[in-house]
């Protein structure tokens, strides 16, 4: 019998999927229930009708769909036609999206006709537009008179006349676009080889296997979101897909409905899963595990949410989309190893290094440098800042990441967030970690999420400004909070400023704004 290998192509994964669990339920959405047969019979339909409308191997495919079972088979499909697929945030505006059209030049827009009117705003502000096909339609008619329904190219092809194109793990796969938090955002390069190794990974040290069931309330543009979906579809899982995350009540009624084992988060999340007084209500039995990334979860939080789960394994971890994934830190290190991410991932290096380059000791504070095959190619059509990330190894495949993100690691290797190079706080002629002042506070009772930026001033250099925000019930001032703070930390990390707040602003993919802060 000869041996089975392994894909090597993301599509691949779906088709092998498919052909051993073809009437296996792969994704549930409100009362909508999916096979894997019935996904990929959609997107060789699809993968079909793109070929025929003209998409050629390495072409852009866009979409524009929001969290919706489409969306997911147009990534699919796309890659199967050869393209590379663009996740755009359903959240996006016209001016970004004109640019994310110009910058990665897309071939075809795939768009929900409910996004009609920030499509329309967008092709006034860019040169070449792409074909449009429209999902969800009114009255059999394309919204702004323009392109063609998803049904007649999932519907229109003789499949037994599609000349397939033939791809390799080495082709790009996606254009993932950051939030763009600074900027514009940058589109990060993904081959297939990229995907599927850091999705492997992952796999490998969360244990997953075919019957555990994942609540995505992610958006699938958000990198973390998206591969909930492909991890699953690789390990022949079933994802329970939500729009967005809005009321709690009803994640945690999804959870005991599905019966949920696996349960992607981010800080924000939990944040509000801590105000709930009472989870008795909830039946939360299936639950196995928590993920959390996106951006370092508190520590106390942590401990909160173990006192809250006795049961559920908790997964500490941290990445970046230019490589996605970088470490985790094992459930049972929890205690032992308080306010760490943990060690680097299966086939994956990290290093610390000071300014100059140089790996620094143990305990000592540096940049985190990632090698391995997670690390993506690089910025689209920005040689530039992709020179300046990607700094050369041993040999030409060989990139190492400069993620910008400051970390120090203890003497059995294992890491610790210490804050982006960009946020730390120059106080006093000291180096000052937002994360340190903002887990100190969040000690304090009745606190439920905090913020903390540096901002100018004369005499400091740069003052430390804190948002707190109360837990329900509760109420807090600014001057309990610096008392507090000065129990906790060195008199230079006390925050000067303090406000109040009732929420946080947010980014379309849940974590803190702290460039909105900044202009409060």
């Amino acid at each position: 019998m000869p041996i089975e290998f392994d894909p090597v192509l993301v599509h691949e994964w779906l088709s092998r999927t498919a052909n051993r669990y073809p009437d296996k339920v792969a994704l549930i959405y409100g009362d909508q229930r999916l096979t894997y047969g019935q996904i990929q019979g959609h997107v060789t339909r699809l993968a079909a009708g793109l070929i025929c409308l003209g998409l050629e191997r390495g072409d852009r495919v866009a979409i524009l769909v929001g969290n919706r079972p489409e969306a997911i088979i147009a990534m699919y499909g796309a890659m199967k036609a050869g393209g590379v697929f663009v996740m755009i945030s359903d959240q996006v505006k016209g001016p970004k999206l004109a640019y994310i059209l110009d910058n990665c030049q897309a071939k075809i827009l795939i768009a929900h006709a409910s996004k009609a009117s920030v499509i329309k705003d967008a092709f006034t502000q860019i040169r070449t537009r792409p074909r449009l096909i429209w999902i969800g339609a009114e009255g059999g008619q394309p919204p702004l008179r323009k392109g063609c329904l998803w049904e007649e190219v999932l519907d229109g092809q003789d499949l037994s006349v599609v000349q397939w194109p033939r791809c390799i793990d080495v082709d790009l796969a996606a254009l993932i676009y950051t939030s763009g938090s600074t900027g514009q955002p940058k589109g990060i390069m993904s081959t297939h080889h990229n995907i599927v190794s850091a999705a492997r990974s992952i796999i490998q040290y969360i244990g997953n296997e075919p019957d555990d069931v994942v609540l995505d309330v992610l958006p699938l543009s958000f990198d973390y979101g998206l591969y909930q979906v492909i991890m699953a579809f690789m390990y022949g899982g079933t994802v329970v897909l939500e729009r967005s995350f809005v009321y709690l009540h009803e994640v945690l009624c999804r959870i005991a409905q599905h019966r949920v084992t696996g349960w992607p988060v981010v800080p924000t999340i939990v944040a509000m899963l801590l105000r709930l007084q009472d989870l008795t209500r909830y039946d939360l039995g299936s639950l196995r595990y928590i993920t959390n990334t996106g951006a370092a979860m508190p520590t106390e939080h942590i401990a909160r949410l173990r006192r809250l789960l006795p049961n559920v394994r908790i997964f500490s971890m941290f990445g970046l989309t230019e490589c996605k994934r970088v470490c985790y830190l094992e459930p049972g290190q929890l205690d032992q190893r308080p306010g760490s991410v943990g060690k680097a991932m299966p086939n994956c290096e990290v290093f610390i290094v000071d300014e100059d380059g140089r790996q620094v000791g143990p305990g000592q504070i540096g940049q985190l440098v990632v090698r391995g095959s997670n690390v993506m190619q690089g910025y689209w059509a920005d040689p530039q800042l992709t020179g300046k990330t990607y700094i050369p190894g041993a040999y030409p495949e060989d990139r190492r990441l400069l993620t910008g993100d400051l970390f120090k690691m203890d003497s059995d290797g294992y890491l610790y967030f210490v804050a982006r190079q960009d946020d730390m706080i120059k106080c006093k002629g000291e180096r000052v970690s937002p994360k340190e002042v903002e887990d100190a506070i969040l000690r304090m009772p009745g606190v439920s999420e905090v913020a903390v930026i540096g901002v100018p001033d004369e005499v400091l250099g740069q003052a430390i400004k804190a948002f707190v925000v109360p837990a329900p019930g509760c109420q807090i001032s600014p001057e309990q909070v610096v008392r507090f703070a000065c129990a906790k930390l060195e008199s230079f990390m006390v925050p000067s400023q303090v406000v109040i707040a009732s929420d946080l602003p947010k980014t379309a993919n849940g974590k803190i704004d702290k460039r909105m802060l900044g202009v409060c």
